[in-house]
């Protein structure tokens, strides 16, 4: 199969030109926003425990979060050999290059500190937008498609993909497969669980071995970034980052539903 040739500009305003992968990003955080605050008013803790204005100043803290951590994170676990010889760039995010993993820890950073500095809680808010979180994976996922970006490793399957700037072979579309693990099926998962009597904090938790999982799992069809390849026999930085990641989140699950504890 050939990779279907999509412009990854969707309109083009004279000078300005508009991406699909750019505007997969606001389609992810416009889901985020919508479905964490129903979540909220079905919980009663709109208006009550959240503000409308507390809710945007925490939204657009969030969206900083992930950009920054998710720019930080790729510069650190993915490139650092290549940008300590030219930190300016570092600055030009339009040229690519973002991190999962750093734009989880971004996000969390800055939500822990808004939460704290205007006395929300943290958990309570976390379980929910952890529970969306997945779609904006997925729309990233799909960006990554529409790029033909990331793509897989070689592959006689009858849907391997040729990519462009990927070689004459056909590939696995491994941003397909991370669409629907790590984006479709994730939230699946966490949305049927979002109403279940669990100590605050338990999506969270769910989240990370879920994602963590998935993403361990694709990773055998991923080719692994060209300028870090396997780390070690057939481990990639990806693989590396989210076994981590599925550790802290056993380890977080276990704490909560041993003690069942309420962590506000």
């Amino acid at each position: 199969m050939m990779w279907p040739q999509i412009d990854p500009v969707a309109l083009q305003l004279g000078p300005l030109a508009i991406h699909w992968y750019g505007l997969m990003y606001i389609a992810g955080f416009s889901a985020t926003w919508y479905l964490v605050r129903l979540q909220l008013q079905q919980a009663g803790l709109w208006q009550t425990a959240v503000s409308s204005e507390a809710y945007e100043g925490l939204f657009t803290a969030l969206i900083l979060g992930v950009v920054l951590g998710g720019r930080i994170g790729y510069v650190l676990f993915y490139n650092f050999g290549y940008y300590v010889h030219h930190p300016l760039e570092i600055l030009y995010v339009w040229q690519g290059g973002m991190s999962f993993h750093g734009g989880l820890v971004g996000p969390v950073i800055a939500g822990w500190w808004y939460c704290r500095r205007h006395g929300l809680p943290f958990f309570q808010l976390a379980d929910r937008f952890f529970t969306v979180a997945p779609l904006g994976l997925m729309f990233g996922r799909i960006g990554n498609f529409i790029n033909g970006e990331l793509w897989g490793r070689v592959t006689d399957v009858p849907w391997g993909m040729i990519f462009p700037g990927a070689g004459p072979e056909p590939r696995h579309p491994s941003q397909l497969y991370e669409m629907t693990l790590e984006g479709v099926l994730l939230f699946v998962l966490l949305w049927s669980v979002r109403k279940r009597d669990w100590p605050a904090g338990a999506r969270v938790g769910l989240f990370l071995v879920g994602y963590a999982a998935a993403r361990i799992f694709c990773e055998q069809f991923r080719q692994p970034d060209a300028q870090l390849g396997f780390l070690f026999g057939p481990v990639t930085m990806g693989m590396l980052l989210s076994s981590v990641m599925l550790a802290a989140g056993l380890v977080w699950l276990f704490v909560l539903f041993r003690s069942r504890e309420k962590v506000i």
